[in-house]
């Protein structure tokens, strides 16, 4: 049986000659099913060739249906950014349980696979790098910095991939730094891991809006409930009876009370307890959304 059939890759792949591999690494590619660095690597390959990430941030790859339609429709815009089996293997010796056989992993693309796999695709087209995965912070990494600014990313399952990211790089500021974002950023993100398991449940079903959950993951968790339930009553208040209209019949009815107008909900307040800089941008930060706070900073910047 030819390398070629071993691996279940394509053609292109059975063409390429290897350049200087090692026997260790070749030793480990026969046992494995891994192709070596020292073999050019192909551009497209059997969707069985390609595994996913096990250590994917989405936990759920979710509007399948509808990417799984556009792959048949408009084909495959971009290419899947993939590791060798090797190169995950060495970087993460106790994450290769789903693998499989299968001689590549998927860093970036993991919902567009599911969705090929749904549309009965037979082949992929990929990008090899090895270099991303060489870490586990450097995969963890690729994958979040890819997916930051995707909206089918669950805002909890990116607030785990950022505090595994702050367990790696050591602090916040460092991931910031590391992501081009504000420390401000990572912050307010991070404090929804901070809710109750409740809210956080509430935050995954939409009833608790991202934005005022950030800030209620401030509080101390006995404020929680309160502030949370505010939060959800000023969004979808209490629907208002109606009266049904009088009958022919009630000539001598006593006429309909008027409909009561509800009062508007009294405007938020923030109290600064002390007039210590830090403390002041602290509460600022927990009380106003960015846009918010990036309106009171240029304020600020134009009268001093």
């Amino acid at each position: 049986m030819s390398k070629a059939d071993k691996l279940g890759v394509s053609a292109s792949f059975a063409r390429a000659q290897p350049v200087g591999v090692s026997s260790r690494r070749a030793a480990i590619a026969e046992a494995t099913g891994a192709p070596t660095s020292g073999v050019l690597p192909p551009s497209e390959v059997p969707i069985e060739a390609l595994a996913h990430n096990p250590l994917n941030l989405r936990e759920d790859l979710t509007d399948l249906d509808e990417l799984a339609q556009s792959l048949i429709v408009r084909g495959q815009l971009q290419p899947l950014a993939v590791a060798t089996r090797m190169a995950f293997m060495e970087a993460h010796p106790g994450q290769t349980d789903g693998l499989g056989r299968a001689p590549y992993v998927v860093i970036d693309g993991n919902r567009r696979l599911a969705a090929a796999q749904l549309a009965g695709l037979k082949t992929m087209h990929i990008h090899v790098n090895d270099a991303l995965a060489a870490s586990a912070a450097d995969i963890l990494e690729s994958a979040l910095i890819a997916n930051v600014h995707r909206v089918d990313v669950a805002p909890l399952d990116q607030a785990r991939a950022i505090q595994e990211l702050v367990d790696v790089h050591g602090s916040q500021a460092q991931v910031a730094k590391r992501l081009g974002k504000t420390p401000a950023w990572v912050s307010q993100r991070l404090a929804l891991l901070n809710l109750t398991p409740t809210l956080q449940e509430k935050v995954e079903t939409g009833e608790l809006k991202v934005e005022p959950a950030r800030r209620i993951g401030r509080l101390p968790q006995e404020e929680q409930e309160s502030a949370a339930s505010e939060s959800i009553n000023a969004v979808n208040p209490p629907r208002q009876r109606t009266r049904p209209a009088p009958t022919v019949n009630a000539v001598n009815a006593a006429p309909p009370a008027p409909t009561p107008v509800p009062t508007p909900a009294p405007t938020p307040r923030i109290t600064i307890a002390t007039d210590s800089p830090e403390t002041i941008a602290d509460a600022l930060t927990a009380h106003l959304t960015p846009d918010d706070l990036k309106a009171v900073t240029e304020l600020l910047v134009t009268r001093i």
